[in-house]
């Protein structure tokens, strides 16, 4: 009461009229003020949601266009090429063969010049477009080796197996350094956590098979 007295006073004594100062807000307005600011703030950051998960959305289909693109690009040379292509990355003939799902000995009889099918070299295409698109656009030295990294440590999934496992999505996830590693993994096995949660490890021999050991 003291404080509108004061207020009156100045507004009197600085010659406005009494019937021209403004009041104060109440509580009730001031609420009403504040719920109307959080839910316009709200309706904003639903509005930015859709809008990221649409251009999520438009960049994975702009993405996958591209992969095709480059695979009918890819495509045009001969299979024995594609593979010294392959080769010249540095990949191993049988993480090259695990991500076509071939043998080795079919690999090999492509690159000395044997006919292939024409899904077999589709899939050859689209792997080495795939290194394409990875060093590109996401620049990824060294693309074979990175392609043998964990995806998380202690745990024996690399690019590799995503890719063999026709989840080439996660390794361009994964490239991107944009997700979380975890998560990725969580997409690949939701029961990777307790599956690698053991004494013991798999790993590739020098056969080229996997086996099992105690880890480090």
């Amino acid at each position: 009461m003291a404080s509108s007295v004061r207020h009156m006073k100045t507004a009197l004594g600085s010659g406005t009229a009494a019937s021209e100062v403004e009041p104060a807000p109440s509580i009730s307005e001031t609420r009403v003020e504040a719920y109307r600011l959080t839910e316009d703030i709200g309706w904003t950051r639903q509005q930015a949601g859709f809008i990221s998960e649409d251009l999520g959305d438009l960049h994975k289909r702009g993405h996958d266009v591209e992969w095709r693109t480059r695979s009918a690009e890819r495509g045009q040379a001969s299979v024995a090429t594609m593979l010294g292509d392959l080769a010249d990355l540095g990949f191993a003939w049988r993480d090259l063969a695990r991500m076509v799902g071939v043998s080795v000995p079919a690999m090999q009889k492509w690159r000395r010049g044997e006919k292939a099918s024409g899904d077999s070299r589709q899939k050859v295409a689209s792997l080495l477009a795939a290194c394409d698109l990875i060093r590109d656009h996401y620049m990824v030295e060294d693309i074979a080796s990175w392609f043998e990294m964990p995806l998380v440590k202690r745990v024996p999934i690399t690019p590799i197996d995503l890719y063999a496992d026709d989840r080439a999505d996660l390794v361009f996830a994964f490239a991107s350094g944009q997700e979380d590693p975890e998560a990725l993994m969580s997409q690949f096995d939701p029961d990777w956590r307790d599956r690698y949660q053991s004494d013991f490890e798999t790993y590739v021999a020098s056969d080229g098979n996997h086996s099992v050991r105690l880890k480090g």
